[in-house]
């Protein structure tokens, strides 16, 4: 949902912000980096300072453990001495202090909620806050349900304030299927607004409600086919969720609750959510870049937006490490054989496989038939503020075209008035190259960049000084309309307060060609 954004630019809270005054990424001591740290947390030194003992911290203890030399970091009800971490944390140890000695739950989920702390820090681990948070009261309790409804007590209210009714979930049932039906009472869900996973007895839908999650999760109380069928009725927002049952047996009951049953939370709150993707092909593309083919499992459900991205998530070393990935079409290359399947069943990404990195040389080693965890879509970018759209401008660099793919394919097949043309621009070109070269500028843009009507949008994707020089080009951007959409694939450091920007939209009055 796009929001007016304040005088700053990007916000001081948001993942975009890398410039001078706000977070940026802080240069490391050699035998600092990710995998240093790695190498520590695995050597067997004590981290903690408690020699293997877990504790129960209270408040007034927490606080006391506030300097560079004893820092401790309370993230979702647990406590981390996270005195080790400051030399290895990319964003320098400043960011760090400004949690210490207390929760730093809500200052984490604004600069990286994507990252896995909890393997990132367990050797930090101190233990557990004497005060836990209150849980659901209908969490891990059996509830006497009449035909799978709920109670409301988490969901009432929560969407009054903006106009909109609670949803709900109710279900019945056949000889061999099982239909939950979900009563969302908004007229803006989509197949892509619904997520479905079955891992082995747990089932889990979330259901994507502006900024908010519905989600239903029980663990069954019968078996259940893997393939199941999901369908929207879009005018009313009600979805159906079929499953086939195993034996042709009545359920008295859908299943026990599990956590956040029942529960509207906000987005942000919710977690990330993975399920384990086989990789089904990689095809090179240049010397450096591959087109990577995952498929989802067959007992889930998953749609990635249009402009939107996905975490995917390997184990290296030990530690999980996770990445930021923009899906892109399945027809980007047209030699590229799909297997005969589903369709809505593959995620294809285009990545480009630093040597030096530490996560895609390793996802460049998979091999066919092995699994990568991919997390639920990220990201605020909306494809309906295309509505109404005359004229439009993607600017790429590098694999920020990745995102650009799907932007693409969307815009020439839903809006007929726009033409297709495509400017290519090289910052280094050898003698052979007769085309425009140079780097980002308004002479460079000038060129290609023309008035046309208000209802115009300039999109922004590629490395951190592309994008920044990117939005202070006075000709390009609207300052009072410029708003970050949803970050995608650069290198960047985890555990780090710095991710590198990377989707920019901006509403101008412009012309309408492709530079890549």
């Amino acid at each position: 949902m796009l929001n007016v954004p304040s005088q700053s630019f990007p916000a001081p809270s948001s993942q975009q912000r890398v410039a001078s005054g706000g977070r940026s990424k802080v240069p490391l001591k050699q035998g600092r980096s990710l995998m240093d740290w790695i190498r520590l947390t695995k050597s067997g030194k004590d981290l903690t300072g408690l020699k293997g003992r877990l504790i129960e911290v209270t408040e007034e203890e927490l606080k006391k453990h506030n300097t560079k030399d004893d820092c401790w970091i309370c993230i979702r009800g647990f406590v981390y001495n996270v005195t080790p971490y400051m030399e290895y944390h990319p964003g320098g140890e400043d960011e760090l202090m400004r949690a210490a000695g207390s929760d730093g739950t809500d200052l984490f989920d604004q600069v990286h909620r994507w990252v896995n702390y909890e393997s990132m820090l367990k050797e930090c681990l101190v233990g557990r806050m004497a005060v836990k948070p209150a849980l659901p009261k209908d969490y891990h309790e059996e509830k006497k349900v009449l035909n799978g409804m709920l109670p409301k007590s988490q969901v009432a209210d929560t969407l009054a304030k903006e106009g909109c009714s609670s949803p709900s979930y109710d279900w019945f049932q056949t000889d061999s299927s099982v239909t939950i039906v979900i009563y969302t009472k908004q007229k803006d869900i989509n197949l892509d607004s619904v997520i479905v996973d079955h891992q082995d007895d747990s089932f889990r839908a979330e259901i994507l409600i502006k900024d908010y999650s519905y989600i239903i999760h029980v663990e069954l109380s019968h078996e259940i086919e893997e393939d199941f069928s999901v369908r929207v009725v879009e005018n009313v927002g009600k979805i159906e969720i079929v499953l086939k049952k195993k034996e042709n047996a009545s359920w008295k009951r859908l299943g026990h609750p599990l956590e956040n049953h029942n529960s509207l939370i906000l987005k942000k709150d919710t977690g990330l959510y993975y399920r384990k993707c086989r990789l089904i092909s990689k095809e090179g593309v240049t010397h450096d870049t591959k087109l990577f083919c995952l498929m989802l499992p067959p007992s889930t459900h998953l749609q990635v937006p249009v402009g939107q991205h996905v975490y995917l998530k390997l184990t290296i070393t030990g530690t999980e490490i996770v990445k930021p990935y923009t899906p892109v079409s399945d027809s980007l290359l047209s030699e590229f054989k799909e297997p005969v399947l589903l369709n809505n069943k593959y995620i294809y990404f285009l990545i480009k496989i630093y040597p030096a990195g530490l996560f895609t040389p390793e996802l460049d080693q998979l091999q066919i038939g092995d699994f990568v965890s991919v997390s639920n879509p990220e990201g605020s970018f909306k494809i309906s503020q295309f509505q109404e759209l005359e004229d439009l401008f993607l600017l790429a660099a590098g694999t920020g075209f990745t995102p650009m793919v799907k932007i693409l394919n969307y815009a020439l097949t839903n809006i007929p008035s726009l033409r297709f043309d495509v400017e290519f621009v090289l910052s280094a070109p050898t003698s052979e190259w007769n085309g425009k070269w140079g780097h980002i500028s308004p002479a460079l843009l000038s060129e290609f960049l023309k008035r046309s009507s208000d209802k115009s949008k300039v999109l922004i994707c590629g490395p951190t000084p592309f994008t920044e020089q990117g939005i202070r080009i006075p000709q390009l951007i609207n300052e009072e309309r410029v708003t970050g959409v949803s970050p995608t694939s650069v290198p960047h450091e985890l555990m780090g307060v710095y991710v590198d920007p990377q989707w920019l939209l901006a509403s101008k009055k412009r012309g309408n060609q492709v530079a890549a």
